[in-house]
């Protein structure tokens, strides 16, 4: 699971608050080739909540049960929930574990979640650790280029600390969080990330369209390509672009081509 991350299609639905639920999946996956497999990552859960859960009755836990690949990602920095988190979510059919270390709002912020984490390299650490230590199932870690700009030179020792903790692969998103969305995301400092690591990594920021799901491959290298909002207007880029990559049709649209899509901006 170290040297490849599961599934033979280079895109991946992202993590997003109030988004990436049940509904939007089943979605997207009828779009998906019927010979296509990648990871499907879940809204944001908080670890200090998930213990008291019925996973499964909240609109976040929510699946069906023929779902594969599914990473729930946590907001956590505490053992105690972690390690009771892990055995709820392993039982719940989990594929592996994300760590989020990118959310820029204010209320991760004041928890020290989210990317306030990458403000403190020495305790992100110890959460990736403790979450290695809980499961055995493949962990991973969402992250920006850093929380503010003055720490642009601190992310590869960021990720070889992760690393060295455990983490299996990093998606990155390369803003930073006082950017939350602004700006232009900087795919360089993907490349860069990807060229000086050990594990594989996932680039995320600014794809709309299948055009740019191959631009950010061929730039940086990236094993995957992470796509958010983007899909909940065209669910079919699954499809556009496994179709470029000679994959089946997805089998309720046998004998039909993947939707063109008109334009970029969203």
């Amino acid at each position: 699971m170290k040297d490849k991350i599961y599934g033979n299609l280079p895109l991946t639905l992202a993590p997003m608050v109030g988004l990436s639920h049940l509904a939007l999946r089943r979605l997207v996956r009828r779009y998906m080739p019927s010979d296509a497999k990648t990871l499907w990552p879940t809204e944001m859960l908080n670890s200090r909540r998930l213990p008291a859960q019925q996973l499964g009755e909240t609109p976040e836990t929510l699946r069906d049960l023929e779902e594969d690949g599914l990473i729930p990602q946590i907001l956590g920095n505490e053992e105690r929930f972690i390690e009771a988190s892990m055995k709820k979510l392993e039982a719940w059919g989990a594929h592996a574990i994300d760590i989020n270390m990118g959310c820029p709002v204010r209320r991760a912020l004041k928890h020290n979640y989210g990317v306030a984490l990458m403000g403190n390299p020495a305790y992100a650490q110890e959460v990736v650790r403790m979450t290695a230590k809980h499961t055995n199932l493949p962990v991973s870690v969402k992250l920006r280029s850093g929380q503010k700009r003055s720490e642009e030179n601190n992310l590869l020792k960021f990720v070889e600390g992760i690393q060295a903790a455990g983490a299996s692969w990093v998606c990155l998103h390369p803003r930073f969080g006082e950017d939350k969305r602004k700006g232009q995301a900087d795919w360089p400092q993907i490349k860069k990330l990807k060229e000086n690591v050990d594990i594989p990594v996932i680039g995320n920021g600014d794809i709309q369209t299948a055009d740019d799901v191959f631009a950010m491959l061929d730039l940086t290298g990236c094993d995957k390509v992470m796509i958010g909002r983007a899909l909940t207007a065209r669910p079919w880029l699954f499809w556009q672009v496994g179709e470029r990559l000679g994959l089946e049709t997805p089998s309720e649209f046998h004998g039909q081509k993947a939707p063109s899509t008109p334009g970029r901006s969203l």
